[in-house]
């Protein structure tokens, strides 16, 4: 019978630590990147200029119809070539550049999507009375559209932001040390390989559950 040891996750906690600061260092970002982009391709599929909606339209289906794991990959094999030829080898980890850029990108898509449905949901009598008052359809969107808009789905934003953080795991198929690569790599120098991952598997737990609580009751509120 298998007996439990977890007696090297104290002195593993520096390192655990720094793994997770990489979870959020990469969560973050793609938070922030995806949300602007994300805007940007949701008024752009709104738009009236076949274009600009086709453009985006492929965009958002390419991402969304290829595995995560598959575009890290791609954006591991892509990104640093393309940084040693803008700036040689005077770069940090490119493993964490390949990352952020994977990420930013693929969780655009998604969130292209919430923020389009968004927009959708604010009442079209909005945008002509904006136009109406001598708004241009830019600004009509980015002062009266855009905050009504994210104010009703920030609950799916923060619900996409769970699913990300938790997605982020999949970074060890290109070797970044995140949280959950740090604590494989422990366990397997250590021989408790199952303690490390149990344990690695409460924290995305506390943390995910935290999150969630909170937007239920950001959803009550709105609700009201």
């Amino acid at each position: 019978m298998y007996e439990f040891d977890w007696s090297s996750i104290p002195g593993a906690l520096p390192l655990l630590a720094k793994g997770l600061l990489i979870t959020f260092e990469v969560t973050l970002t793609a938070i922030i990147i995806g949300i602007v982009l994300g805007t940007l391709l949701a008024v752009a599929r709104l738009s009236n200029s076949r274009l600009l909606s086709l453009a985006a339209a492929s965009y958002v289906n390419l991402f969304r119809s290829v595995p995560l794991v598959m575009v890290i990959l791609w954006f591991y094999l892509i990104v640093p070539q393309l940084l040693r030829t803008l700036f040689g080898d005077a770069l940090g980890d490119i493993r964490l550049a390949s990352a952020l850029v994977a990420f930013s990108l693929f969780e655009a898509a998604y969130y292209s999507e919430i923020i389009r449905a968004g927009i959708q949901s604010v009442s079209g009598g909005q945008i002509s009375a904006g136009l109406a008052l001598g708004m241009t359809y830019g600004q009509t969107m980015r002062l009266v559209v855009l905050p009504q808009a994210f104010r009703n789905m920030t609950p799916l934003l923060l619900t996409q932001a769970v699913i990300l953080f938790q997605d982020t795991s999949l970074v060890y198929v290109i070797g970044l040390s995140d949280f959950f690569g740090t604590a494989y790599k422990v366990g397997d120098r250590d021989g408790r390989l199952v303690e490390l991952l149990i344990f690695a598997g409460v924290v995305y737990f506390f943390i995910s559950f935290a999150v969630s609580r909170f937007v239920k009751r950001l959803q009550k509120r709105y609700a009201q």
